[in-house]
This record gives C-alpha cells, structure tokens and sequence, in this order.
C-alpha cells in the first residue's frame, strides 16, 4: 500500500507550446488520451492533495475543485502560476512539476521533498538546473509579487533571491523535457518501449 506525500502537488500545465505548434499537454500518451491526464494519473496515488494549473478549463477528466484557473490569462509566465498557486495555498511547501516531464521517478520526488526540509525552494538538477520541478514554500510569495510588480519573469531570479538548494541528479533522461515533436515522438517511443519490456 502506498504511503501518500503530505505535501500538496500542483502540476504546471498553462503554457504556449510554441515550439510544439500545438498543445503539447492534449497529446495523447502512453494509454492515456492525453498527457495531462497521463502525469495526473500517475502521480495521484503519491500525493494527499493533487492540482492542475491552467490558463483554461481544457480538461474533460478533472473535477472542478482540483483545477487552479490563472489569474491572468494573457501573459505566459510560471511566476504568474505561482502567484495564484500560493494564493490558494498559504503558510505550506508546494510539490512542483510541468505537464511535460513524464518520466521523473517517485524516488526522485521523494528525495526532492525530503531535501528542502530547511530551504524556501528545492529543485533537481542533471546537466542543467530544472526550476520548475521542485518544492516550493509559501514564503516566497512575497518575492513573486514583487518580480511581478517590476515585470520579472525568470525562476533563475526567484532561486536567486530565496533560500534554495539545488539537487544533483545523475539521470539526465529522467527530467527531460516534452518541447517540440521530435521530443515528443522519443518520448513516447521510451515509454511504449518500457511498456512493453
């Protein structure tokens, strides 16, 4: 039986997909019909608590109550999702992580969580530093309102200015990115593979 995080979880899936031409988070994937609902599914058996973040309500599988809407919906910002994340969710360390990493383990997650025990943020790192899968604390907030008011937008900036660690990983293909139609067509390629071994 599993032991589910205390922690909350929110899966980020309120982006453009411009280099995808299309959004990526609607692609279907593995048996499920789309990827959002492929890392929805696999990861809410780990977690208490499990939401989606979205610009729009594009999702026929979720009930209401676990969908976070963006307060703005014209600008494409991870900070602006935060923002309305920690709005909701005060004085608590959030789980974070993208629609478009499928393959990061439940050992990983794990070792995240139990990492950023004295940190603001904690997020993994391979052969580059992955800033939005990680946990993130409620006292940040303050920091985002202020990089929103000056119009700053870069996560690097959010680490910068809180008290972070970064946790070295030594698997690159486990957090890798779903960005563009070649990436996606490896993807499912590894996944229907390990499927089938």
């Amino acid at each position: 039986m599993i032991t589910p995080f205390e922690i909350t979880c929110v899966i980020l899936s309120g982006g453009k997909s411009s280099r995808m031409g299309e959004d990526k988070s609607l692609l279907p994937f593995s048996s499920s019909k789309t990827l959002i609902q492929y890392q929805y599914d696999r990861l809410k058996p780990y977690f208490r608590n499990i939401y989606i973040s979205s610009k729009v309500d594009k999702f026929d599988f979720l009930e209401k109550d676990s969908l976070i809407l963006d307060k703005n919906k014209d600008i494409f910002s991870p900070i602006l999702a935060l923002d309305t994340i920690f709005e909701k969710f005060k004085n608590q360390k959030i789980f974070i992580i993208t629609v478009d990493t499928p393959f990061v383990s439940i050992d990983s997650i794990y070792k995240l969580i139990k990492e950023s025990k004295d940190y603001d943020i904690c997020v993994a790192q391979t052969e580059k530093t992955h800033n939005l899968c990680g946990v993130f604390s409620s006292n940040i907030s303050l920091t985002i309102k202020t990089m929103i008011e000056n119009d700053i937008h870069k996560i690097g900036y959010l680490l910068k200015n809180n008290i972070h660690k970064i946790l070295r990983f030594p698997d690159n293909g486990e957090f890798i990115n779903i960005n563009n139609k070649n990436d996606y067509e490896v993807a499912v390629n590894n996944i229907n593979f390990s499927y089938n071994n």
